[in-house]
């Protein structure tokens, strides 16, 4: 996102581009077309869904105005009537389905990246990094994970018409099509217009009044939207409590070691896992370090604000598009992976023009000792080597999604202090018929983490009936 670098630019056509992009994208994700779906929220968006059992005018008004799953989101819904018509209980479909849309996905980043940096390798290699990076597989071998993919697609197209030095009245009509899709897919759309209009402000210089007057209707729109699903939202099921006792001071405190995580997660993607245990006490003084660091970053972006707004509005979208799920209108979990899908895009962007500008000023000050080499080729060996390594790293963290058993028992190794972990391990044991086993897994979890009220009603709930030989699933 650097438009002031007189960098060579390769003159292949975007279809080239487009294309390698999606290669790079079902390489990667191939093996998911023979995944399963996994009791993680699959049960209540397909498998138990009576909403994608018929295409009648009363269940189609249903998906229009009900609130589905703790989210309004009836496009959502409405996809996944139509997969359900194609592919019934066949999970496969569901996966290819995934895969291609985050691949249209990783499309649109380039396009947006390169119109905004004017250089098309920062749009291509920052696409590349989110197709392929660790961190996106949850969202994309998920089958429930569906809702964060077709958000994406229409935000990073309203995106792509809005954020323009002008725009025409055609690319307004489609950007507000495209924003009103995304806000019916996703609660997450909330923060687009505070991008948008930190764009007009800082990137198009226009007069904060003109700037706000352009955001009315969205902003409108985002405000119903969080009156719709804030109830839901924060209900308490399907999730950890920990944190909701919290002040908002106290989660501030814990969102600094959150974002801090976010950026090693992207810069190096290990121990991923389907949940965290996020500890809540007893970080005081890495809460105090983190803080210092951030201070420093936002002090650093402040001073480089007018001759890199670029980088300033980049730092200000992965900020704002991690702001819904930080716990400040309270939610039952703390961190997860997907949260990092669309916050990603500028997070990469601002390392690609980095690279870039690294390797102009070599190249300029002769410091590389390679005089001979062009900066075209200085650029695609490293890049080629990162896209390689993210590869192997995502082709070995991706089993984790096949199947119920993979999934909890990878993150019963990372996080075996949660209670919602054993409880959802015991549901895959007792779906296996191995009720015993189930039964032995939440009484040792009782006894040895003494789960909050609601997770021990709901233990004791299983046991009663598992004790007595009948099998409940999610």
């Amino acid at each position: 996102m650097f438009s002031n670098l007189s960098l060579d630019r390769f003159r292949l056509q975007p279809h080239l581009w487009w294309l390698s992009l999606l290669l790079l994208t079902v390489v990667t994700y191939w093996p998911v077309r023979g995944y399963d779906f996994v009791n993680w929220d699959d049960p209540w968006y397909v498998v138990h869904n009576e909403y994608l059992r018929s295409w009648s005018p009363s269940n189609l008004k249903a998906i229009a105005t009900d609130v589905i799953n703790r989210n309004y989101s009836p496009v959502v819904i409405f996809s996944l009537l139509l997969e359900y018509t194609f592919f019934g209980l066949e999970p496969a479909g569901y996966h290819v389905v995934n895969v291609l849309l985050h691949a249209f996905c990783a499309t649109l980043t380039c396009v947006l990246i390169t119109q905004l940096s004017d250089d098309r390798r920062i749009g291509w290699f920052t696409a590349a990094l989110f197709a392929m990076h660790p961190v996106q597989i949850e969202s994309v071998a998920w089958i429930s994970s569906i809702k964060g993919l077709v958000s994406g697609v229409f935000i990073l197209a309203h995106l792509i018409c809005w954020m323009r030095p002008e725009r025409t009245a055609r690319q307004e009509l489609w950007g507000l099509f495209f924003f009103v899709a995304a806000l019916l897919a996703k609660s997450l759309t909330v923060v687009v217009p505070a991008i948008v209009l930190l764009y007009d402000l800082m990137i198009c210089r226009k007069k904060f009044t003109e700037a706000l007057a352009r955001q009315i209707i969205p902003g409108v729109l985002s405000l119903w939207m969080l009156l719709t699903t804030m109830s839901a939202q924060t209900s308490s099921l399907g999730g950890v409590r920990d944190h909701m006792h919290l002040s908002k001071g106290q989660i501030l405190a814990v969102d600094a070691l959150i974002l801090r995580d976010y950026v090693r997660m992207l810069v190096w993607p290990r121990g991923l896992s389907v949940m965290y245990d996020v500890p809540v006490t007893g970080i005081a003084g890495e809460v105090a370090l983190t803080s210092l660091g951030w201070i420093v970053v936002s002090a650093g972006l402040w001073r480089i604000r007018r001759r890199y707004p670029l980088i300033v509005l980049a730092a200000a979208s992965f900020l704002l598009l991690l702001i819904p799920v930080l716990n400040l209108t309270p939610i039952t979990t703390l961190m997860n992976d997907r949260y990092l899908y669309l916050p990603c895009i500028p997070f990469f962007a601002m390392l690609t023009g980095g690279m870039l500008r690294l390797l102009e000023v070599c190249r300029q000050s002769h410091l590389s000792g390679t005089e001979g080499t062009t900066l075209p080729a200085r650029f695609w060996l490293p890049a080629g080597a990162v896209l390689g390594l993210l590869l192997v790293a995502s082709r070995l963290h991706l089993p984790v999604w096949q199947n119920d058993r993979s999934l909890w028992e990878h993150a019963l190794r990372h996080a075996p202090n949660l209670p919602l972990v054993r409880i959802q391990y015991a549901l895959m044991l007792n779906n296996e018929g191995r009720s015993q086993e189930a039964v032995q897994v939440l009484e040792d979890t009782l006894v040895q983490l003494q789960p909050d009220p609601l997770d021990e009603e709901r233990i004791r709930e299983k046991i009663h009936l598992w004790t007595a030989g009948t099998s409940a699933g999610i």
